[in-house]
Order: C-alpha cells, then structure tokens, then sequence
C-alpha cells in the first residue's frame, strides 16, 4: 500500500483543476512556488502511481507525456501544429468497442482514442 502524500494531492489536484493536459514538467513549474521542496523526480513518480490507480489518464503525443485528471469517457485530439492536446467529448463510443470485440478474439475491456489534426487555432492558421 502506497502511504498517502501531501505533495501527491498536490499533483492531483493540480492536474484536476486543468484543462490543457499539461506535461510534469508543467504541473512542477506551477507547484514549485508553493511547495519548494518539490523534486520534478517527485511529480514524475506521483503521476505514475495515480495513473496506476486509475485516477489519472496518461496521453502520449508527439513523444511527449501529457496528463489528464478527467477519467469519463472523452477523447483526445493532438494538434500536428502547435503541439497541444485539446479534449474532444462524444455522446457515446460511437460503437467502437463493440466493432473491435466483433473482430478481436479476446476481451476489449476498455479502450484509448487520440486524433490527430489541427487545433481551432491552429486550424485558422494553416486554414
């Protein structure tokens, strides 16, 4: 059992209170004035074990780790411009773990969607 952390409610809630899928590095720059003890080897391993226990969703776009602290079913698209990671909500999974159990011999329990494209403003950029 994992003790718990004041320095990991931090992070969490942290991480919960936003919405731009920040990198470690992110949520220990904004942490690190308040906590000056905080070790970016601290955020990194409390980030794995709260995404170990489920209370966090790790994200990987463009080799880069991103973290979010909303759970419900969301997906993700990843900007090919600006690099970010911006949360797309459907009504439902569109049917897509039932397809892929159709065609998969084994169990689907869950699954993970990231798009790629352009962000909003992004999108006027290049548009």
């Amino acid at each position: 059992m994992v003790r718990h952390s004041k320095q990991r409610d931090a992070i969490f809630d942290n991480l919960c209170s936003r919405y731009d899928h920040p990198t470690a590095e992110d949520i220990y720059f904004s942490l690190k004035p308040a906590i000056p003890a905080l070790s970016l080897a601290t955020v990194y391993r409390n980030l794995s074990q709260l995404e170990g226990d489920g209370k966090i969703i790790r994200i990987e776009s463009a080799g880069t780790a991103r973290y979010d602290g909303n759970i419900n079913l969301h997906y993700h698209l990843s900007c090919i411009n600006c690099g970010g990671v911006f949360d797309v909500f459907m009504e439902s999974d569109c049917g897509l773990c039932k397809k892929a159990s159709e065609l998969f011999d084994g169990k689907i329990i869950g699954h993970s969607v990231l798009f790629t494209g352009y962000c909003s403003a992004c999108n006027k950029q290049v548009g």
